[in-house]
Parts: structure tokens; C-alpha cells; sequence
């Protein structure tokens, strides 16, 4: 692609895209910030000095580096890597002030932590974060041992923890509204006093990243048993977290955006370093990009996706409560198919950075699609005609990075404060511009 066919022009605090015909390449998104969440936390309680290669630096891994930090873990930067000394399950600090911004896995896996130290420890985050619900959570460490309360709002951050270990027990979750507050217990459970045993009523959403988290777990040295029949699981207490080298993923997530730039527009891409059988959830991704008429196969460097060289995607019904992180990415890409497409199953969006449902039914019809708003999900009806907007990203990074995609297709779509990308994907717009085109 020469510098005269850019496809991302800066503005501002805006990007604008550029259609440049079929995008075709090979890109490497950047660490999983999930995975590097949760080996930074596993991590800090082991024993000895873990390195982290290929960690995400976006910001919600720096604000989880800073958050331990807090907390007395010795955490560096050295040789591409990510240093940290462990503490062995005893936190070094106590009377410590922690701030999680908007990030959901800092302020519910920082919130378990801290129940392990010995002293006051107070969280806090963003203003949107103090309207994601956290009482599951909270209730479930009470129920282990855990001193903790609501400083404001029942139910809502900011927390304040009067923490003196955990005792263990027997937690149950009715319907919980995020897979992170198991994840967060789980975590923490193996320094409890006693087994902790952690039974789910009704649906689990996003259960491919309670997999993610006990595979992480089980690479520091601790095995949890899970029933087969339900979603109940038991961690034997006296396990610790064993230091070792871990090798983060690329983002599957942002993975997703890249596989679907070659769906829209009829081109090539491969992802490399993610295999189909990844950890992560959304590699299951490649899945509903097949049944909407693309071509996936697994050469050795990654994972590729042809798009359909008619142009047209098909519409479908896709159940995305495994993948959720992935509903704004299929509704873009919905806007390019022959038939609606309904996504179900995704209640737990309405608490994510933003109302991740609400946003997609204001800005979809701005490039002419019509939107209709289900209890659970949506039915995107694509438009004949797509028009370029301005379109507004309120402040959630996969707003942002979604809606980029719909610029290849349609040229001059603008994405408003577009640096939002930066608390997942900091450098989205140069690895999209870094593939070539037709």
C-alpha cells in the first residue's frame, strides 16, 4: 500500500478510514490482556520470580501492574519481558488505596486479592465503574471470611476490606453477571484455610474464560477438580502458585478484528501465534465468520480467514454468551451481509465499559442499518446503501476498533476519540494500516 492509499488518517483525537480494497496480510495482535491479567496475579502470590513473555501492555495490564505495586509486588520491565517476585500468598502492604479506572478485571481480581493481606485495603475506579455491579462478588468473599463493605452504594464500587485472610467454605453464585467474579475467587482460593468449594445456578456467562483462568492456574501449580454435570468446582486449600516463565498469547479478542477485515472486504488474513485450539474463547470466533460464507484454515504460522470474494456475507443467528467480547466486531461485520443477523444471549453487555447494546443501536443505523433491541442481544438489518458517519466510541475501546471496520468498506467513516483503543489494543490503527490491500 503506497502513502498515498493510507488507510488511517489521524485528526485530532479522531481517526478516519480509508477504503483501499481487499485487505491481505499477515499481523500479530499484541498479548492477551486476559491472560496476562490473570498470569500477573498467579504470579504475584508464587513463590520466587515469574517471567512473563509476550505480555499485553495495554492499560488494563498496566493499571493490574500498578494495583499489585500498590500492594508491595516487585514487578519490572526487563529484556521484553515482564519480571515478577512473588509473595509468597502474604501481601507485603496493607492501608493501601487501590484505583482499578475502567478496567472490570483489575477491580474484581485486585478486590479478591486484597482479602488476603492483613490490614485496610480500598479500591475505587472510574466513574462507569462505579456503576458495574460488584455484590456477587463481595457477598461470596464475606460468605470465605472476608471483612469487606461498600463505602457508597450498595452493590457498587468503592470497596473497603478489613482483610485478615480467608477462612474457605462453600460459595454459591445465582445467575452471576460476569465470569470474572468466579474467576476472581478461584484465583485467590488456594491460600484459604480450608477447601473452597464454588457452585453456579443457572447460566454462566463466558465460561470459556473460567477455563482460561484455571489453565493458568494449573501452569503456576494448582489443580482445582471440576464436576463434569455442573458448573461446581473445588479448590483444595494449602496449593501454592509455583513461579515459572509463561508465554501470553496474542489477543484473541483483537484477533477478531483482523480476521474480520478480511471478511468484509474480500481479502487474506492470517493471525500468527494463535492456533484454533487457543485458551482463549474467542478464536471460536473463526466459527461464525465460516458460517457467514468465509474460508478458515490453520497454516503453520496461525490462524487465516479468506473472505467471500462476492462481497457479501451471509446473515445469521449467532449465541454469542461465550464470547461476548465479540458482539460488537459480528455487528459490523453484519452490516456487509444478504440477510439480518441476530445476536442472543449477551444481557451482561449493558454492564461492560459502556451499554455495549444500547451504543450499538445508536450507532448502526448512523451508517444505515437498522437495529432492533432485544431483551438479551440484537437483530442488525443491513442497508442497501451504507453512508459514512462520525461515530461516537463512548470511551470503550472495542466501540472503536468495531466500527474501524466498517470503514473499509465504506470510506471516510470517522471514529471519535479513537485513543481509547489503548486499554486493549494501543496500537490498533498502525497493525490495521500495516496490511496490505488490493
Amino acid at each position: 500500500m503506497s502513502s498515498s492509499q493510507r488507510r488511517i488518517e489521524r485528526r485530532g483525537a479522531d481517526v478516519i478510514v480509508h477504503a483501499t480494497g481487499a485487505v491481505r496480510g499477515v499481523v500479530r495482535p499484541p498479548g492477551s490482556k486476559s491472560l496476562t491479567n490473570r498470569a500477573l496475579v498467579c504470579a504475584a502470590l508464587a513463590e520466587g520470580e515469574s517471567t512473563l513473555r509476550g505480555a499485553s501492555c495495554s492499560d488494563d495490564a498496566l493499571l493490574m501492574i500498578d494495583g499489585l505495586r500498590s500492594l508491595g509486588i516487585r514487578i519490572e520491565h526487563r529484556d521484553g519481558a515482564v519480571r515478577v517476585r512473588g509473595c509468597r500468598g502474604f501481601l507485603p502492604r496493607a492501608d493501601v488505596d487501590l484505583d482499578a479506572g475502567n478496567a472490570g478485571t483489575v477491580m474484581r481480581f485486585l478486590t479478591a486479592l486484597a482479602t488476603l493481606g492483613n490490614g485496610r485495603y480500598r479500591i475505587d475506579g472510574s466513574e462507569r465503574m462505579r456503576a458495574r455491579p460488584i455484590g456477587d462478588l463481595v457477598h461470596a468473599l464475606q460468605s470465605l471470611g472476608a471483612g469487606i463493605g461498600f463505602d457508597q452504594q450498595s452493590g457498587y464500587p468503592p470497596l473497603t476490606m478489613a482483610s485478615h485472610g480467608l477462612t474457605g467454605g462453600t460459595v454459591v453464585f445465582e445467575r452471576p453477571p460476569s465470569s470474572q467474579f468466579l474467576s476472581a475467587l478461584l484465583m485467590v482460593a488456594p491460600y484459604a484455610a480450608n477447601d473452597v468449594m464454588i457452585e453456579v445456578r443457572g447460566a454462566l456467562p463466558s465460561r470459556p474464560y473460567v477455563d482460561m483462568t484455571l489453565a493458568v492456574m494449573r501452569a503456576f501449580g494448582v489443580e482445582s477438580l471440576a464436576a463434569a454435570d455442573a458448573p461446581r468446582f473445588i479448590v483444595p486449600s494449602g496449593q501454592r502458585y509455583c513461579a515459572c516463565v509463561y508465554d501470553v498469547e496474542p489477543d484473541a479478542s483483537a484477533a477478531t478484528y483482523f480476521w474480520s477485515a478480511a471478511a468484509i472486504t474480500g481479502g487474506d488474513v492470517t493471525v500468527s501465534g494463535l492456533p484454533r485450539d487457543s485458551l482463549q474463547g474467542d478464536t471460536s470466533f473463526v466459527d461464525v465468520l465460516e458460517r457467514m460464507g468465509c474460508a478458515v484454515n490453520e497454516p503453520a504460522s496461525g490462524l487465516r480467514v479468506v473472505g467471500p470474494q462476492t462481497g457479501s456475507l451471509r446473515g445469521v443467528d449467532a449465541n454469542l454468551n461465550e464470547m461476548p467480547d465479540t458482539v460488537q466486531t459480528l455487528a459490523v461485520a453484519a452490516l456487509f451481509a444478504d440477510a439480518p443477523t441476530t445476536i442472543r444471549d449477551v444481557a451482561n453487555l449493558r454492564v461492560k465499559e459502556t451499554d455495549r447494546l444500547a451504543a450499538l443501536a445508536a450507532e448502526l443505523p448512523k451508517l444505515g442499518a437498522h437495529v432492533e433491541l432485544l431483551e438479551d442481544g440484537l437483530i442488525v438489518h443491513p442497508a442497501k446503501t451504507l453512508r459514512p458517519a462520525r461515530i461516537a466510541t463512548y470511551d470503550d475501546h472495542r466501540m472503536a476498533m468495531s466500527f474501524a471496520l466498517a470503514g473499509l468498506r465504506v470510506d471516510g467513516v470517522v471514529i471519535a476519540d479513537a485513543e481509547c483503543v489503548s486499554k486493549s489494543v494501543p496500537d490498533f490503527f498502525e497493525l490495521l494500516d500495516s496490511l496490505g490491500s488490493d
